[in-house]
């Protein structure tokens, strides 16, 4: 079958550990089962893979991916819940032995995906496999800052850093479908005016508000800590997903607790988050952001499109 994979990993050279060309479908453990892949959409998650992170070149050769929509055997449109867990908890993301599919199992970059049975969903009623593709990572992880870590009110306010990434166009739709005020912040003009589109009021970075937050999304890390910090309203929250610009910020600490603020991590979501997502988006109306589709034989073009930081929604690989 035709899959995206790392050969193994390079630090220096990331896409000289990928190949993309007919391997060895994968193995289906007992209550698994296996997809005919129709659409996956790609992460940063597999960039990092590629440069060795989480991923060793011990554990290659590893089908890439985490994000999917497939058909099952028995004809049924699926999403696929990416992270391989105990379901015995309430939270899996708590659980300290939590996988992604392409980290100990191969992923979704292929023809044919193997998965736990439990971790596959309906696809929303009438969306395309691209857009329903782009749910399971990106989509779960905003919607997991706003509502369980970020307890965002429906009249209340938000600050996204950072424009057109997938957690940060996510966040963006999914706020203002709840009703909350958005702001988001936008390194270009450009970037900034795509941001008004989908609902957000664009600032320049660093930039002061019109008003201080209730919550800040961000993916970013040091270089914008002190103004998601500053913005925030007295018993705000700071949720953190990701250190794109760098993981050791200095904070000035007398703003967090004299205003008791509070700076949360959040990772992926829960299969019933996800379930609530699904749910939300189609009893709102909200169609996820997709930058560009490319089919699964040019999925480097897609990594390569993520990897450029020009790319404004989700890039997404068809099997077609």
């Amino acid at each position: 079958m035709l899959a995206a994979y790392a050969r193994t990993v390079n630090r220096d050279d990331p896409f000289s550990a990928l190949a993309v060309e007919e391997t060895t479908p994968p193995d289906v453990p007992d209550d698994w089962a296996r997809i005919d892949l129709t659409a996956a959409s790609v992460n940063h998650h597999d960039l990092w893979s590629l440069s060795g992170v989480g991923l060793s070149a011990e554990q290659c050769p590893m089908i890439l991916g985490t994000d999917a929509v497939g058909m099952t055997a028995e004809g049924e449109e699926v999403v696929v819940y990416p992270v391989i867990a105990d379901a015995a908890l309430d939270d899996e993301t708590l659980d300290p032995k939590r996988t992604l599919l392409s980290e100990h199992y191969p992923g979704t970059l292929a023809r044919t995906v193997a998965v736990p049975a439990r971790n596959l969903l309906p696809k929303p009623k009438d969306w395309s496999s691209a857009e329903a593709a782009c749910l399971p990572t990106a989509y779960l992880t905003a919607w997991r800052m706003l509502t369980t870590r970020g307890r965002l009110s429906e009249d209340g306010a938000v600050l996204v850093q950072g424009t057109g990434g997938g957690v940060a166009s996510a966040a963006i739709v999914l706020a203002k479908a709840m009703g909350a005020r958005v702001y988001a912040t936008g390194r270009e003009g450009e970037r900034r005016e795509r941001a008004a589109a989908i609902g957000a009021e664009a600032v320049e970075p660093g930039a002061r508000l019109p008003e201080r937050v209730d919550v800040v999304v961000d993916s970013v890390g040091e270089p914008v800590m002190e103004h998601s910090i500053k913005s925030l309203k007295p018993g705000g929250r700071l949720v953190n997903c990701g250190v794109t610009g760098g993981h050791a910020p200095r904070i000035d600490l007398r703003h967090v607790f004299f205003k008791q603020l509070e700076i949360v991590g959040s990772t992926m979501g829960t299969r019933d988050e996800l379930v609530e997502l699904i749910a939300f988006c189609e009893e709102r109306g909200v169609r996820p952001v997709v930058d560009s589709v490319h089919e699964l034989a040019e999925a480097e073009a897609a990594l390569r499109r993520l990897a450029s930081g020009e790319a404004f929604g989700k890039v997404v690989v068809t099997a077609s």
